[in-house]
């Protein structure tokens, strides 16, 4: 996954850490950032949701709620008040404005108990923002003294030891034994904040500067480039191993950790490498670190399939063999198995499915199933096709609902309809629906059933199946090829480009999941990263986590401009396989926060303003956008395209002539989404604003898509979609009308309205 977003320590190493560097730092962290069951909260929190008039203020910008939270500031006590003159004050102190953010946090911490640590950090804030550094340091000693416990104590240790270090004094030593002190309890108390990772990687490159410095040898004219080193390299490499997965130099350190110091790391600490290494997609390190991590599961699952994907086979056979042994009825069993059989041949391969088909058919029937279709295929291989017809066979009677007997069904209904015996297509497509109604071939199916059922002139019975592709797959492509078919106003290919629906963006969050009420509450502000350093202390179960924390991990993400993995760690709930799982993030998944973290609205005024100066319709191109980047200004895919939209160099400097703009830059936002919106405006140009052809000639080029078009027979915009000849190019089509469907049924009032009046 992309890991780029580390802000404190672009900062810390432009030089001396000074109190200035405060203001700049909040101003990265609690700013409105557009991009932006265990614990619900307290009933402060969550029951005052709904009717606070604050928190439908939270995710407004600064400049248009300025007035609104000044006159709720003034107003009757309570935790509006409260909420308002913590938020405005924070938004004073980012505007340099700390003179009047002072007044409103005065005796805050009284009233505002959820976030009384915090009122005391940011007192203090203001204050050396102000110059005070004497009374800033008595306020956060305050809060030190006060809090020890709490995340804003992180904060305040880390500034206190940055003022330490920073200031001028007579008896320099002594600076730096405060500065040693501080920095070294918020290592030693909260590993997981993110400054803690800042300061040890602050240190470590102070240790490779001056290795043989200390705290007294340092002269004051080096204090402004170095730090005295003030824990050994070893423990500062395995807490960066243990917690900094987000800084762009992680991976450097696991191999400097696992080359340096193998000898010294235990089980516990291979393990935290292995997961260093998986989620950071290096597989082929992570089986390597695994193998050597405690024997659980999970751990040995992946030692195996980290050597497999290393292309180590042996070494991943004897693995899974070992899996096997271990813990022969766990999840993560079945799954070796299935891959194990993959590695082996002939009986060897037939014998090890027919393990996975003997435990598991009752406990993970999908597994089961995947296994006898796996067998099936390899009988057809060795020649013993009425075996293989029979293993099928039992894939349809004893696993009727298995994503296995889904793929067999749907393909047997594609085939019945190309032999136009559009009964037997009927039969087959409704048979997947009834029997696997949440599998996502299950929308496909329904969509076809409805054309098939039109096709045989039966209307009422396509408009019950495209209604229902909508109800139980609302997320689908599926889900708008349905709506259109019901003529329901949503654009077609021909006329999306020019629908210009409603958009009604949250005016406010939901709680999350899981979470303390200092968490819930920091999160339904709006302050993104204060909330993210929050949660790094509170989430310490990160290699298995519950669904819940996963969830409210990848919401979390979202909010520090981190949406490539936030999407993915949501998303990736549909792979939980244990029941209880499963019914805990369907649960999840019917709540809005779970649709807008997986297809969120960063960028909003500059998507939308670029889409209305190219006449495009800006939910088109904000689902272009999620597709081709997740939203990460700073992506490059391995072809060299860059930013937002993906705009290769060369065509980014031939868009710049077109429009006469010779100064640019595809990685800054507002020149991508220019040239990118520019761009899709001269396709759907080319195509005579024909929406398909023009989202994939942004994919496959206009000359390709030509191509097609004049080879190709056009009679039906559904089947030419399923005709493109580049695998790549139709899951983009599909991939970019869908989320252009979501987000029409997550953020149009009118559409969400008739979905769920169906």
């Amino acid at each position: 996954m992309l890991k780029n977003k580390w802000p404190l320590v672009a900062l810390i190493g432009t030089g001396t850490l000074s109190i200035g560097l405060v203001v700049a730092l909040l101003k990265t962290t609690d700013a409105f950032n557009p991009r932006g069951t265990d614990q619900a909260g307290s009933s402060q929190v969550v029951d005052s949701l709904e009717t606070s008039s604050a928190l439908n203020l939270a995710l407004r910008k600064p400049a248009e709620r300025a007035v609104d939270l000044s006159v709720m500031a003034n107003g009757a006590a309570g935790i509006d008040r409260d909420r308002a003159r913590y938020m405005l004050a924070t938004d004073l102190i980012n505007q340099q404005q700390a003179d009047q953010a002072l007044p409103l946090l005065e005796n805050l911490e009284r009233s505002y108990e959820v976030l009384a640590p915090y009122v005391l950090l940011r007192r203090g804030q203001a204050q050396a923002a102000l110059g005070d550094q004497e009374s800033a340091i008595a306020t956060w000693a305050r809060l030190i003294e006060k809090h020890p416990e709490s995340t804003a104590t992180a904060e305040a240790l880390y500034l206190l030891g940055q003022s330490s270090a920073g200031q001028s004094s007579t008896n320099q030593s002594s600076a730096d034994s405060l500065s040693s002190t501080h920095w070294n309890t918020l290592l030693t108390q909260f590993p997981a904040h993110p400054l803690s990772t800042a300061v040890a990687f602050y240190q470590l490159n102070a240790q490779q500067a001056t290795p043989s410095a200390t705290p007294s040898a340092i002269s004051s004219g080096n204090r402004a480039n170095a730090a005295s080193p003030l824990s050994d390299t070893f423990s500062l490499l395995k807490l960066v191993a243990y917690h900094g997965h987000q800084h762009p130099d992680y991976t450097a350190v696991l191999a400097r950790l696992t080359s340096e110091y193998s000898s010294e790391l235990t089980a516990e600490d291979w393990a935290a490498i292995g997961f260093g290494y998986w989620e950071t997609q290096n597989y082929a390190e992570a089986g390597d670190a695994y193998a050597q991590a405690p024997r659980t599961p999970l751990n040995l699952y992946r030692a195996a399939r980290g050597k497999e994907r290393g292309d180590k086979d042996k070494e991943a056979i004897v693995i899974y063999q070992m899996l096997d042994k271990a813990f022969p009825d766990e999840p993560e069993t079945a799954d070796g198995l299935l891959n194990l059989a993959g590695l082996q041949k002939g009986q060897s391969a037939l014998a090890t499915l027919d393990q996975v088909v003997a435990r598991f058919s009752d406990s993970l029937p999908d597994q089961a199933a995947e296994a006898i279709a796996d067998r099936a295929s390899l009988l057809e291989s060795l020649g013993s096709a009425e075996s293989a017809k029979q293993a099928k066979a039992s894939i349809l009677s004893q696993y009727s609902g298995s994503e296995a007997a889904a793929k067999m069904r749907l393909k047997q209904a594609e085939e019945n309809a190309k032999a136009n015996n559009l009964s037997a297509a009927i039969s087959w497509a409704q048979q997947l629906v009834d029997a696997a109604p949440r599998d996502e071939r299950a929308a496909e199916a329904g969509f076809r059933l409805g054309k098939w059922h039109y096709q045989q002139n039966q209307s009422d019975q396509a408009r019950e199946a495209f209604e229902n592709v909508i109800v139980n797959h609302p997320e689908s492509y599926y889900a708008w090829r349905s709506a259109v078919h019901l003529d329901w106003n949503v654009g077609d290919f021909d006329t999306v480009r020019t629908f210009r629906p409603e958009i009604a963006l949250p005016s406010h969050r939901q709680p999350l999941p899981t979470g303390s009420d200092t968490l819930q509450e920091l999160y339904l502000l709006g302050h993104n990263q204060t909330a993210w350093s929050q949660w790094q202390t509170e989430f310490e179960n990160r290699q298995t986590p519950t669904v819940a924390e996963q969830f409210a991990d990848g919401v979390l993400r979202l909010g520090i401009g981190d949406n490539l993995d936030g999407i993915f760690m949501v998303s990736s709930l549909g792979w939980r396989d244990r029941p209880a799982e499963i019914a805990e993030y369907q649960r999840l998944k019917q709540t809005p926060t779970y649709s807008q973290t997986i297809y969120p609205f960063p960028f909003p005024d500059l998507i939308l303003g670029r889409a209305e100066d190219n006449n495009l319709n800006p939910l088109l191109v904000t689902a272009l956008v999620r597709q081709e980047s997740r939203f990460e200004p700073d992506i490059r895919s391995v072809v060299g395209a860059v930013g937002l939209m993906q705009v290769m160099p060369a065509t980014g400097e031939w868009i710049s002539q077109q429009i006469d703009q010779a100064d640019y830059r595809l990685a800054e936002p507002q020149d991508n989404v220019k040239f990118g919106t520019w761009y899709l405006d001269y396709t759907h140009r080319q195509f005579g604003d024909n929406s398909l052809f023009a989202v994939a000639s942004y994919n496959a080029g206009p000359g390709a898509v030509s191509g097609w078009v004049a080879e190709k027979d056009f009679a039906n915009a559904d089947e030419f979609v399923e005709i493109i000849p580049y695998p790549e190019t139709k899951g983009y089509v599909e991939s970019v009308f869908g989320g252009y469907w979501n987000y029409l049924r997550i953020y149009s009032p009118e559409i969400a309205a008739q979905i769920a009046a169906l």
